[in-house]
Formats: C-alpha cells, structure tokens, sequence
C-alpha cells in the first residue's frame, strides 16, 4: 500500500493559518494595529476602502525595518519577540506569534514601504499570494506603511462570505477602538472612502473616551483605581444614569491586551447592583495589570480570551475598586433620615423670617430635624404662638362670613314638592325630625354643616353595542356584556362560557403591535407620527456603523431619520405608539438586539426588528393602571390578530380555566 500522508505546500500551508488569523478585514486591521503599536509608533493611521475589502492600509511613524526583517516578516512563525520559551510567560506585546504578515500576504495582495530611522532609503516589497514578486529600495518617510489590497483575491469562496459593508466596517470600528483605548499616548486616525472618520490626538485616556465615543460621557466618567500586590485596577466607570441597552461600551483590558470576559463583567454588575435600571449595562474602561506569570493569553487565536491563575482574587478585587469608585463619587445611595419608611418625615423647626433654617414662605412649628441642631428660641415660639392664634381668629371670620353668605333655606312648600317628587319615583324620604346617620369625621365646630344631598336613584344608562370579542364572548357565556377586569395590574380577567379568560395585558399588547409592524412592513412603510422639530441623537461608533445598516428595515417600522453630522442622525417621525422621548433608547435597545442576535431561531431581519420594536413599546407603554373602556379595546384587538393566542417568540398571550380547573382549587385535600 502507497504512503499516502505527505507535507503540504507552502502556499497552502499557509492560506490555512490564514483561516485562523484572518476570518475578515477587521482581522487584518487588528494586526496591523498592534504590530504598529509594538514598533513604538506615536502616530498611526488607518485607511480603508469598501470596508476593507478593497483597501486596508495602516501607516505608522515608528521604528520601521531592515531590508532582511522586512523580507523575513513574511515568513510563518517569524517574530523579533520569543527567543526562549521562559519568553512565553513574560510576554508583554500585542503580537508575538509571527504568523500575522504571512498569513495576510498569503490571501491578499500585499505592499510593504518601510524605512529605519536614520537611513537614507527605505525597502519597498510587493507580496501576492504568499509570493514576494519584487524586493527594491525606495524614498519613504521613517516608519512602515502597509497596504493590504483585494483581500481574499486567491480563496472566492471566502469573500463571498463576507457580510455587507455596514457589518464589515463595525467590525473595523470595533478594533479601532480597542487598540485607540489601550493607547491614548498615541494619535490616531481613521479615514473610510476617503472620508476622516476619527482624528484622535495623543493625550489622556479621558481625554480619548470622550473623543472616541462622544460627548455624552463628558459628565458621566468616574475614576476608579485599586492597587494590591497582586493586581492594580485602573480606569473609568460611569455613572448609574449613563447605562444604556446596548453592551457595546463595556471594555477591559489585561496588560494593555483588550479581552473579553464575562465573569469579569459579573463582577462589574455586581458592584452596581441596586443602581442600575432593568435590562441596561453600565459602561467601563478597566486596565488590569498582573504579573504575565499568572495569566494565559495564548488560548485564543484573535487572544482575547484568557486564563487568570486566580480567578476569585480577580473577581474580588475588580468588585470592590468598582464598588469603591461609586461610593467614592457618591454615586451609591446615602442614608436618608428623611426617607426612612419607618418613621415620619420629620421637618426642621421653622423659626422667624430671614434666620438660618427657615424655609422660604413657610409658617407654623414643628420638631427639629434629627440631622441639624437648632437653638431653643423663646421669641420665636412666642412669635409663631402668635402667629397660630391669629390663623384661627382669621379662620373663624372666615366661617362665618361664609355662613353669612349661605343661600337661604327652602320653605316648607318647597320641601312638600320635592318630597311627592320622590314619592312618584318610589324613592323613601327621610322625614325632618329622622336623625342623620353618623358621619364619618364631624364637622368642625367652626365650620358650617353641609347640607345633605338628596338621594338621587341610580340610573342604568342604555348599554352600548357588543364590541366583536364582547360578541364572541356573550355567545359562549349566555350572558350578557362580560366586564374585564384588571387583576395585579398586569392580567385582564375576563368571564366565558366555559370559566375564565386571563389575558396578560403586556403579551397582548406585543402580539398586537407585531402584527401591525409586520403588516406595514409589506407596504411602503410602517404607519409614523412626525415631530414636531427633529431630534439629533448621537451614537459610539460601532451603534452608529449598526444603525446605518438597519436603516431601510427601520424605515419599513416608521423610523424617519437622516444623517446629521457625525455619529448623529436626526429623527424626523417614529412608528405610532411609541411613547415620548424614548427613541434613543429604543434605538439601542434594537442596536444590542441585533447585534446579540438573541433570536432562538433564524429568522429574517425585518421579522427580528418587527418582534424586537413591539417587545420594547410594550414593555416602555404598559401602564400600571386601566380604564374598563382601554381593556375592552385591548382585548378586542388581540382577537382580531390572526394569532392572538402567542406573542411572536412563542410565550401565551391568554389562558383559560374551565370550570374543572376552577373546582380543582376549593376541592378538601385527599379527596
């Protein structure tokens, strides 16, 4: 039998690793980044074309290359960074592997300009297909400048796969802002299509946050910072106000190395619990710094997952700076006398007008507030005395110029008619000299009595036409016009024939709306309600790259909106029903929707936002409270859905008892 394993080419060997280091542009944005960042460069800039596909170029000032690094650059597991493997537990740069210029030039066209500092000429390298078709000398500045053109040119199969260009470019955004984080000393810029995207000098890390991700966080940054001698914790948090839907500005950084952690971001959470709204994410920038000993990085081809020998202490640590920050910056809530739910406000005791302590306009004593000391002051009590005894003098004048002012009494004719009046209703009349029933509180001495109403009779007024579900209803029950009701302030209880219909008010509400933004979705466009002004709203960059991309199936909802400068559109009209104010966070709530791709199944993208838009305006517009003629309408309109029984990711909207089930519950145990 012939041997049949055998080495394989070189060219193939490597467009494999590729499939490992470079799975689409950003990958190749990724390392070149970091490689310019581990040449000591205090300026790089990134220059992409069609999201990468056509053009991703990184231009850097840093210490460039020899002639032979330059050519050896492009052999596999090549590096100016292990020598030893006690090398591999000490690393501290980004890129150590040596695979990441081989594996790019083996599925993409390369052109390599790279010139030490203090020569004269630089060396000039064009790469196809892991192939080096030209090695020269050239005029360049100091640094290296890499081009990596038709990414994917050789493998067809894997530029198909490739996603549109609104994906591919957040993915980019997505490393740009890795790298620009975990290095606010170095400027950097981003241009797409020829178009400066970001402009970001060297300066403090606050300094980028805010340039990075706009200027909403320019109020909302708070420091945090632990030192042990294990680890040091440093960076921002921000305020419980600034959490958002969307998870997308939640960073962490281990050695200046972004990574992905989400027992790390338990931590976080634990630490702002109490605070946070339902279903939002605080936002952070968090460096780590550890010995490289205790830590793995090599668990991962793209390393942004790791392995910490000591997870608890880890955990501990980044708990408590994180909960430290907060209380630092009296963002945790205080102890509240005031506010006790055990005991009665108490205020401050009111002294004269114009001394310390005495509320603006306010009159009358009370007892002192158990947080401030106030000095016993006899001209005080003695004024305020005076002032209480003038209120009641006042008070009764009041009383009896408004008992002056009184109509007169009827006369005794007056009061025959009205009693045969009532007597032709078959209404009983209570004589004159008949005691009234006991009152519920007295009248106060000072105030005059009011006269006692007559007892009116209770008139049933015509009931209105059976709506089509009251129909539906009264013919299964025999009775007539069912009444909804509200129970614990989220059910619809509601009798039939058979027993009862308990309907949950805010699953209803989601079939409903569904089923309308499904339907105007097959039309031109989803029905809207125009602003009054537009409303700009500012994204990060990576929402922003999500929004442009979900910008015709929004449009399809009722979204109206237009670009308004950068990172900002400006909202024109929103789909009906949507409650006031609340489109931004609607808008992230769709973004991070999209973006976890929650769905349990596949479905189409306009079906995804359909389902995610009515989820979120049911939760936002559900309100405590009901009137009757709102819960009759509720439920006429989740009957005439054509599924009313489900919400669209299949929880039930209604559930019935029957009149078994309903005998279950009051039937003697053991029987």
């Amino acid at each position: 039998m012939p041997d049949i394993i055998q080495l394989l080419p070189e060219y193939l060997a490597n467009q494999i690793a590729a499939g490992e280091v470079v799975q689409r542009p950003a990958s190749v944005v990724k390392e070149l980044l970091e490689n310019a960042v581990d040449a000591g460069a205090t300026s790089v800039q990134l220059i992409v074309k069609e999201a990468g596909k056509q053009l991703v170029q990184i231009v850097d000032n840093g210490s460039g290359m020899s002639p032979t690094d330059a050519r050896m650059s492009l052999e596999r597991h090549a590096t100016s960074k292990i020598r030893s493997t006690e090398d591999l537990f000490r690393i501290r740069t980004l890129g150590f592997r040596g695979e990441a210029l081989a594996s790019i030039a083996a599925v993409a066209q390369v052109e390599i300009r790279t010139k030490q500092r203090g020569q004269e000429t630089g060396t000039l390298l064009l790469v196809e297909g892991s192939q080096v078709s030209s090695q020269a000398p050239t005029a360049c500045p100091d640094g290296t400048s890499i081009a990596v053109k038709n990414l994917f040119f050789n493998v067809p199969a894997r530029r198909n796969f490739l996603k549109s260009n609104a994906v591919e470019m957040r993915h980019i955004l997505d490393e740009f802002q890795h790298v620009a984080l975990a290095n606010p000393q170095i400027a950097f810029s981003l241009y797409q299509n020829d178009l400066e995207v970001f402009n970001l000098p060297a300066g403090k890390l606050s300094q980028r946050i805010v340039a990075l991700l706009g200027n909403n966080y320019k109020e909302q940054l708070a420091g945090c910072e632990e030192v042990t001698p294990f680890i040091t914790v440093k960076g921002y948090i921000g305020k419980p106000e600034s959490a958002k839907k969307s998870r997308g500005d939640q960073f962490f950084f281990v050695n200046n190395r972004f990574i992905r952690s989400a027992y790390l971001n338990h931590a976080v959470l634990a630490a702002y619990e109490g605070l946070l709204p339902k279903d939002t994410h605080p936002f952070y920038v968090l460096f780590l710094e550890l010995d490289p000993k205790t830590i793995d990085i090599n668990v991962h081809p793209t390393k942004t997952e790791i392995k910490f020998e000591d997870e608890k202490t880890v955990y501990a640590v980044v708990r408590a700076a994180v909960r430290q920050a907060l209380g630092l910056h009296s963002l945790t809530p205080s102890l509240d006398f005031e506010g006790d739910v055990n005991f009665a406000p108490i205020r401050p005791l009111r002294t004269s007008a114009g001394s310390p302590g005495a509320a603006p306009g306010a009159s009358g004593t009370a007892l002192p507030s158990p947080t401030r000391h106030v000095e016993f002051n006899p001209d005080a009590l003695a004024a305020s005395v005076s002032a209480a005894a003038s209120r009641q003098a006042s008070k009764s004048r009041s009383a009896d110029a408004s008992e002056r002012q009184l109509p007169p009494r009827p006369t005794e004719q007056a009061k025959r008619d009205l009693e045969a009046f009532y007597r032709e209703l078959g209404q009983p009349v209570r004589p004159d000299n008949e005691p009234a029933a006991p009152a519920a509180a007295a009248p106060s001495p000072t105030e005059p009595a009011p006269a006692p109403l007559p007892e009116l009779p209770f008139l049933h007024p015509t009931p209105p036409a059976p709506t089509p579900a009251q129909a539906l209803t009264q013919a299964s029950s025999g009775a007539h016009s069912p009444r909804a009701t509200q129970v614990l302030t989220r059910y619809v209880l509601l009798p039939v024939k058979s027993g009862l219909m308990l309907i949950d008010q805010e699953a209803a509400r989601e079939r409903i709306l569904y089923e309308q933004y499904a339907a105007g979705q097959t039309r031109s466009g989803g029905h809207s309600q125009a602003l009054l002004f537009p409303r700009p709203l500012t994204f990060s960059p990576s929402d922003f790259a999500v929004l442009q991309e979900l910008t015709q199936p929004l449009h399809l909802l009722g979204f109206r909106f237009a670009e308004f400068g950068p990172l900002t559109i400006a909202v024109e009209a929103v789909p009906t029903d949507l409650p006031a104010q609340g489109e931004k966070e609607l808008l992230e709530s769709l973004i991070e929707q999209f973006r976890s791709g929650a769905a349990p199944l596949k479905v189409d993208r306009r079906e995804a936002l359909a389902r995610a838009l009515a989820r979120r305006v049911a939760q936002a517009t559900s309100q405590p409270r009901l009137p009757d003629v709102e819960l009759s309408a509720l439920v006429d309109k989740l009957f005439a859905c054509q599924v009313p029984n489900y919400t669209p990711d299949g929880r039930p909207t209604v559930v019935l008892l029957d009149g078994q089930q309903l005998a279950e519950f009051f039937r003697k145990p053991g029987t």
